[in-house]
């Protein structure tokens, strides 16, 4: 059976994110204040595998495997069937 994981990559509170400082630096050239801004990263991945919890057992090797950095970042996953 065919699952699409949602993986969203965040860095952990209190690390430094250049990119969302950049980000809100143009906004705000652009007249657009903020109070805040945060960058993340978000990955689509379907795979065939027999469950939903297979699904998310693989994504979650994924992520500690590739695609996070335990140390920085967090991560979120949501199955969808």
């Amino acid at each position: 059976m065919s699952f699409t994981a949602k993986i969203t990559i965040s860095l952990k509170e209190g690390m430094l994110d250049p990119e969302a400082r950049a980000i809100r630096h143009a906004l705000s050239n652009l007249g657009f204040e903020t109070e805040s801004l945060s960058a993340a990263r978000v990955f689509f991945i379907t795979m065939d595998v027999p469950g939903a919890g297979d699904a998310r057992k693989k994504a979650e090797e994924m992520c500690e495997r590739l695609l996070a950095n335990p140390v920085i970042h967090s991560y979120e996953i949501e199955v969808q069937g």
